[in-house]
Formats: C-alpha cells, structure tokens, sequence
C-alpha cells in the first residue's frame, strides 16, 4: 500500500523534514479519532517518516470502539502533511515530538468507512460537487476542575469567577495563555479568550477554517487543553454539564458556504443581508435538526444543558440576532456572513457534528426548502401556549429520544454511512440503557428514607 506524494505535498514534506532537523524531533505520534471522537495515536520514531508518510503504518482496528470485527482488523493510517505541528510542551534538552492527524484506510488502500474524518471527507466533496466550499468556526467551553493529591480530578471548581472577569478572580486566566501560546506555536490563529459566564468556565476562540481543517483543529484543541490544564494540577473537562444550577458548556458552529471567493450567505439587497441559498441552508438544518442532535449532543449529559434558564438554546427557531434561538445570525456580515447553530456541546465528535450539520444545510438548498419566520422575542420567557401558537418546537428531551429521531430520520444515515450509522446506534443505546437502570444518587436520597 503505497501513497503518492502529489507535486504540492512534497514541497510540503521537504518543509516538515526541515522543521523535524531543526527542532530534533525524535518521536512521531500518528493520531485518528474512534466513532465517539476520542483522540487516539500510535507512536513511531523520526526514522521512519517516509514508511509514515507511504501509509505503511498498521494498526488493529478491532481494538478501537466501533471500528472493524476481529476478522478484519487490519487497517492503516495516511497522515494528512498540513496536520503536522511540533508539540510546544515537549520540547526539553534540545529534542521534541510531533504529531500528524491521520485518516484511516483499508489494506486495499480504500478510505475505511469506520472513520468519522473520512465522512467529513465525503460531505467536503458533496459540497463540491454542487460548487461550494464550507468554512465552520467553532466556539468551545470548557471547565477546569482542580485535582486530588494524587492528580485525580475532583468536583470542585478552579475559581470562582464569572463573565469576563480577570484575574485575581479568574485564577483560569494564567493556564489560558500558557493553551493559548502551545496553540498558536502548533498553527493556530486565537481571537479571543476569556473566562465564561459559569464558575471554573473558560473559552478560547480560534479562527476559522475549512470544514475539514476546523474538525481537527476542534480535535486538537481538546487535546491540548487538557493536556496544558495538566500541567496547572487542573482536569479540563468538555463534559456539557458538569455541575448543577449553572451555565453547561457548549460548542457554537459558525458555518458559511463560499462559491469561489463569495460568500454564497451574503446579499447585500435583503432586509438581513441574507442570500436565498442562506435560507434554504437555515430551513434545511430546522427541518433536520431532532434527526441529528442525538450526534451533536451525544450524552446522557448533554440533555440537561438543553434546558430552559441557563443561556442554552432548547427551541427549534432561527433569529437574525436573537440568543435564545437555536439558530442566529452573527452581526458580521459580507464575507463573515455565517449561520450559527447553537445547540452542539463540546462532546461531541467534531467530524461528525460538522457533517451533519453541513448535510442538513446542503439539504435544504438541493430541496429549495422555505424557512419559517424568525422569532425576534426572547423564546426563553414564552408561555408554552405562545410558542405553540408560534409554531416553536422544543429539541429531544433525552439521549433516548434524540436516538428515536436519529432513528426516523434520513439525514444520519445518508450522511454517516453504514457502518457508523449502526455502530453510533448500538453504542449509544447501550449507553442510554445503562444510564436508565442504574441508581442515582438523586434517587437514593429522594426515595430511601421516604419508602
């Protein structure tokens, strides 16, 4: 199995050779992610970079949650080149490793449907084929926990700071540059950082890109959050709603389609400086959303961050400005002119969350679909009775309902695939059953004395 090399690559190759001599880089860690979206990565020395770089790397597929049966468990990883980054925090005496983001493929040298990064993979080229490119920018919080004598993390919070607060309050606000400088050392542009509305909530913002490109950097930012905040004695957590009666933690997608250099949302002749493609993908991820919101919310967990009072949108609608919608219009508009969906949480699989809400939008312009009216009032404050009046439907309530969904829906399988179809069913089913028949401790202390 070998991987041709095309012209524009090896220029790229000879520049990463250069960068692994300067820095000495003396180990390569190959990264993939399972269905859920859990970095993963093999590790080989320096030496080896072209046995790398021809996709001879093997690895057993069958160890990996929802990958191959043990029948078939051989597979390989083909780095992507423009994924390769020096790890800031490893450089010591003189040496340092590095990383390269991977796809996965069979021993025939065809993509391995199992990989969430070649579904992504496949919507890119949906999206090329009726002319379009995708840019996404993901906005992802997080929490810092301190840990135990022994590094475990406990429940309680780093700090007890609120929004925009700075130090000495946001004690957070030291281990936010030290993320923020092994960010920007590995390729990143930052925006912003700041500490978030919830004690021990922080965010960091990193500029746009490519929907493929954002997918791994999502990916990597995860990583290297926490492995930073490891550095501080602190567990970062991207868990939606680690604490009770405060802010949950979510992961805002930006997405905007582009013909050639035009933004393919922006008109500037619309009373919302919104094109007619613009509304057509906004009416294609309404019409979608219950089918994959079991993906882009996947936890037991994410269902109580969707839920009324704490900033997080529950409601299907769409507003041109509006934050309690699911659906907003940044105030950006010209070649930022973007449509941002408000209800993913940072759990989720980045591959797959932006396939499907890219699908969903592509849906809606290949159908010609109409969106509803915006709801410019605040949906959080509504009676029950007017947003029914209104036509506003709430989100799944539950992993279990966002799963019956998913499972009357198009859109998951048409996007996933087969293979990760059935294997993110399967595994979230098991998931929502041993969440519905374990004893809680909620339970325990409501109903074991009074009983």
């Amino acid at each position: 199995m070998v991987n041709v090399v095309t012209k524009n690559e090896s220029g790229v190759l000879e520049q990463i050779k250069g960068t692994m001599k300067q820095k000495s880089v003396e180990l390569l860690h190959l990264q993939f992610v399972d269905i859920e979206g859990i970095l993963k990565h093999i590790t080989v020395t320096a030496e080896q970079l072209q046995d790398v770089v021809d996709g001879k790397m093997m690895f057993d597929g069958s160890s990996i949650k929802g990958f191959s049966p043990i029948n078939k468990s051989d597979l390989y990883l083909l780095p992507d080149l423009h994924t390769f980054a020096v790890l800031p925090w490893t450089i010591e005496d003189g040496y340092s490793e590095a990383r390269f983001l991977c796809s996965v493929k069979n021993p025939d040298g065809t993509l391995f449907e199992g990989d969430t990064r070649n579904v992504l993979k496949k919507t890119v080229d949906r999206a090329e084929d009726l002319g379009y490119t995708i840019s996404v920018g993901p906005e992802l919080e997080f929490f810092l926990f301190k840990t135990d004598e022994y590094g475990y993390p406990t429940y309680e919070l780093s700090d007890r700071a609120g929004y925009f607060e700075p130090s000495p309050k946001d004690i957070g606000e030291r281990v936010r540059l030290e993320i923020y400088r092994a960010l920007k050392a590995m390729g990143f542009t930052i925006e912003a950082s700041h500490h978030e509305v919830a004690e021990g909530q922080h965010e960091i913002n990193f500029k746009y890109a490519d929907i493929l490109a954002a997918a791994d950097h999502a990916t990597t930012y995860k990583w290297v959050v926490k492995t930073i905040a490891r550095k501080f004695g602190l567990h970062a957590t991207f868990m939606p709603k680690p604490v009770y009666g405060i802010n949950g933690s979510g992961m805002h997608v930006n997405i905007s389609l582009f013909e050639g250099n035009e933004n393919a949302f922006y008109d500037v002749e619309d009373k919302n400086q919104l094109s007619e493609k613009a509304y057509q993908f906004i009416a294609g991820i309404l019409e979608n959303v219950k089918s994959f919101v079991a993906v882009t919310n996947p936890l037991v967990n994410s269902y109580k961050r969707l839920v009324p009072g704490y900033e997080a949108p529950c409601y299907i609608a769409w507003s041109p400005s509006n934050r309690s919608a699911l659906i907003r219009i940044p105030a950006k508009k010209g070649l930022a002119t973007r449509v941002e969906l408000r209800c993913p949480d940072p759990s989720s699989n980045p591959y797959l969350t932006f396939a499907l809400i890219a699908s969903a939008g592509l849906d809606g312009i290949e159908r010609g679909l109409e969106v509803r009216e915006p709801i410019n009032e605040d949906i959080f404050h509504m009676s029950e009775d007017v947003r029914a009046d209104l036509g506003i439907e709430n989100l799944p309530g539950s992993l279990e309902a966002a799963l019956d969904e998913l499972k009357a829906g198009e859109i998951g399988l048409k996007t996933l695939g087969e293979h990760v179809y059935n294997e993110y069913v399967a595994m979230k089913k098991d998931e929502w059953d041993s969440y519905r028949t374990a004893v809680h401790a909620w339970e325990l202390e409501n109903y074991h004395t009074k009983f």
